[in-house]
């Protein structure tokens, strides 16, 4: 069997995010998943995040999420509250567990994420929490 290859340039940005569930002006990419490589059990994406864009607190109920900030800073959400994230800093949050981010600069940032356990958002569970995230500063 031949691997499943492809660019990251000729990767579709994910059309139809909702801001009601929790993608506020990001621009997502699934580099591999079902869909694209039909992989059962990960995902691996791109994600820009534009200065003010955030992927609100959420969780997953079956599947383990890692992110790695390749570039820029920003804040990350953990069941705690928030606390400060840049470049290099990686990130693992276990299934269940609320976790997102949000870039409070005025750069873009860059994020390589994936999630293990499910090969789509819908396999992986998805919800996104009721609670306003921006009043929850972790000092």
């Amino acid at each position: 069997m031949k691997p499943y290859r492809i660019n990251r340039r000729d990767v579709p940005i994910v059309e139809g995010l909702s801001p009601k569930e929790g993608w506020i002006n990001m621009q997502v990419q699934f580099l591999i998943d079902k869909k694209s490589a039909n992989s059962d059990h990960l995902v691996l994406g791109w994600t820009v995040l534009p200065p003010g864009a955030r992927h609100e607190r959420h969780r997953h109920f079956h599947a383990e999420e890692f992110l790695l900030v390749i570039k820029g800073n920003g804040e990350i959400y953990t069941d705690e509250g928030n606390e400060p994230a840049g470049d290099g800093d990686v990130v693992f949050t276990e299934r269940g567990h609320w976790h997102g981010f949000d870039n409070t600069s005025s750069d873009e940032v860059i994020l390589v994420w994936g999630w293990s356990g499910a090969g789509s958002l819908e396999t992986a569970g998805y919800e996104v929490s009721n609670e306003d995230m921006h009043s929850h500063s972790h000092a």
